[in-house]
């Protein structure tokens, strides 16, 4: 039987994660700890405070509840301009709870990455692999943070093997209450693209993520993942079933126009944006299938098709 400890458990993921853990008969005890508590409990959940910015506050809360599994979800979603605080709860906070579960004994800790840590660059491949290298980039601190955890991560399985790591690197994450950069992207009444590039996206359904997440946390083998729904979409694609015309522009142009309109503090943006728009991370999905056992049940169509049912008034047709 085992012990949970999902940090970040009041958010969007965490709160998908603590129900799929609540509906398996091999986990006993599933506490979700977060600086906040959540709007709708759960029953089956216990709530604990939970602030992984603070060293040494986690291991009094892992020995408490007898805690043998961590799920680290705390992060920063959606980066804005405070990238001291945004390193303090991405990069810092993964420490602060790998030396917590070392000192409480804790045998597993499966960690939310994403496949930001790959970097946006007009060299990756056209379907990204767990061997690919994790590059991330500089000027964008969301992707920079998740390679210096995956960094530090690497360094532990070395140093401390009794800690098993499952680690996932997922795609951009649907679900019936997601608001983001992302979907903000298909709001309005044209779709933006980069002058000659397609801009895929791979997306996966919440649930397809808290069902590989609760398998991680039990039975599922240790290792590295990408997490996504089979294929990819494209802004013409997204377009298309949104019944959006797009606007295409030169990335030199629209690098300029955000760079005058962070300066001017009319977006938080700047002329990095262009590298996330213009090279997103393809991820292959093949070993979360083969190797960790997991088949999402939503293809990356078919999760647009789910996140548009459940928000009406985003597509025209």
């Amino acid at each position: 039987m085992t012990r949970v400890l999902i940090t970040g458990g009041a958010g969007f993921l965490g709160s998908h994660v603590a129900a799929a853990l609540v509906a398996r008969p091999d986990v006993e005890l599933i506490v979700a700890g977060d600086v906040r508590r959540p709007e709708h409990p759960l029953d089956g959940v216990v709530y604990d405070e939970c602030d992984v910015t603070i060293a040494g506050a986690l291991a009094p809360l892992l020995d408490r509840h007898g805690i043998d599994v961590v799920v680290h979800l705390a992060a920063i979603v959606n980066p804005g301009r405070d990238h001291d605080m945004e390193y303090r709860v991405d990069v810092e906070g993964s420490r602060h709870v790998l030396e917590a579960c070392l000192a409480a004994g804790v045998r597993r800790i499966v960690v939310s990455s994403s496949g930001a840590a790959y970097g946006y660059h007009p060299d990756n491949p056209e379907w990204l692999r767990e061997s690919d290298p994790v590059r991330g980039n500089d000027e964008f601190p969301y992707a920079k943070h998740k390679r210096l955890v995956e960094q530090m991560l690497a360094g532990y399985r070395e140093a401390h093997p009794e800690l098993e790591q499952v680690v996932f690197r997922i795609g951009t994450i649907l679900g019936p209450t997601v608001d983001n950069q992302i979907t903000a992207l298909w709001n309005g009444a044209r779709l933006l693209a980069i002058r000659g590039s397609e801009s895929p996206f791979v997306f996966v359904w919440v649930d397809d993520v808290a069902g590989a997440m609760a398998r991680a946390a039990t039975d599922g083998p240790p290792g590295v993942y990408n997490v996504a729904g089979d294929g990819r979409v494209t802004v013409h694609e997204l377009a298309d079933r949104l019944g959006k015309p797009v606007f295409t522009v030169p990335a030199g142009v629209l690098a300029f126009a955000l760079r005058i309109g962070r300066a001017l503090r009319l977006t938080v943006h700047g002329p990095e944006q262009v590298g996330f728009l213009q090279y997103r991370p393809v991820l292959a999905n093949d070993r979360l299938k083969s190797d960790f056992g997991y088949v999402p049940a939503l293809s990356s169509a078919e999760a647009f098709e789910a996140y548009l049912d459940t928000h009406p008034g985003v597509a025209l047709r």
